[in-house]
């Protein structure tokens, strides 16, 4: 038996930067919002296999190592010992590991491609429980549009999940300005632990989230970009200031990164184009606009020396079999 899923990954306006519980729950400290991305997608093929042990092949390269036991441990959650093994065939439409939430949409899709080949019937509240286990922003990628994801306060984690905001009806489309491709220098599981270890912002942090999250909601509502782009750009730098502030330091910026920060604020500021920045664990700037202003953002990422790519995205849809 072979089945197959598609999940978008996600970026947060408000961050989720920290675990209360990093064990096998993978449970957040606090709540986060996003937005999922239609062009920064994840196709993932389960098919049943008599082999001993999982195998895992990305873009048809075999995985191995902890990539390898991640999968395992993940398709465990869905799977008896006496079960199939799984060959798991996985491909991204976007640079993997580099700060553009690849992890998001690979969890996704597997958890929706598990759930299905080995015969449950997960509601999608459960799907979201199953998938921040892989992966703790890969919980909102189970839904399109906006998703708001409840940090929860159990022990077991099931009050942890993330849901859509169908009543929000604000058009945004996001510019990517890819700063390099490859895998990361610190993942960011490694970083939030070590940010929550030695960071003395940390704890204000997860303060700020809570009043964040509420303000986003606010200006989403009622169609306020302004306010959303003050609180998002804000909430980014909030968070890497404190990534900045554990010892050592964690820095994902590059002088790329600067320059994109400064050329979207030029664009808000000096001419008058309703666009906001934000940055997930990684050296990329995400230009979140409205779609009419598309075309004159990208422009003026694409100049920016060190920027190798512009990915275009309008609002992805939710996680699904195809």
């Amino acid at each position: 038996m072979t089945v197959t899923a598609i999940a978008c990954a996600n970026i947060a306006l408000v961050k989720y930067w920290g675990k209360r519980d990093s064990s096998s729950l993978n449970v957040p400290q606090a709540g986060s919002l996003s937005v999922t991305l239609d062009a920064l997608r994840t196709t993932t093929q389960i098919e049943l296999s008599d082999t001993s042990n999982d195998l895992l092949y990305l873009d048809e390269h075999e995985v191995t190592g902890k990539a390898l036991s991640r999968v395992t441990a993940h398709l465990d959650l869905f799977r008896s010992t006496t079960d199939p093994r799984a060959i798991v065939r996985t491909s991204n439409s976007f640079p993997t590991a580099a700060g553009l939430a690849s992890s998001a949409s690979g969890f996704a899709a597997l958890t929706v491609a598990a759930s299905a080949v080995y015969g449950h019937s997960h509601s999608k509240r459960d799907l979201s429980i199953l998938a921040r286990r892989g992966s703790g922003s890969a919980a909102r990628s189970i839904f399109g549009q906006y998703a708001l994801m409840n940090g929860g306060v159990q022990s077991d984690g099931l009050d942890a999940y993330a849901e859509p905001l169908p009543q929000i009806k604000f058009p945004l489309c996001a510019v990517i300005a890819v700063a390099k491709a490859g895998p990361k220098d610190i993942g960011s599981t490694e970083g939030m632990k070590h940010t929550y270890e030695t960071s003395p912002y940390h704890q204000p942090w997860i303060e700020l989230v809570s009043r964040d999250l509420m303000t986003a909601q606010t200006a989403l509502q009622n169609d306020d970009f302004m306010t959303l782009a003050e609180c998002v750009e804000g909430n980014c730098l909030a968070m890497h200031a404190n990534a900045m502030a554990s010892r050592p330091g964690i820095i994902y910026f590059s002088g790329t990164t600067l320059e994109a920060i400064s050329t979207v604020r030029n664009l808000r500021i000096n001419h008058g184009v309703e666009v906001f920045f934000t940055i997930d664990a990684g050296p990329h700037v995400v230009a979140f606009t409205r779609p009419s202003s598309v075309d004159e953002v990208a422009k003026a990422l694409s100049q920016i020396p060190g920027v190798t790519q512009i990915i275009r995205s309008e609002m992805g849809e939710a996680a699904h079999l195809t």
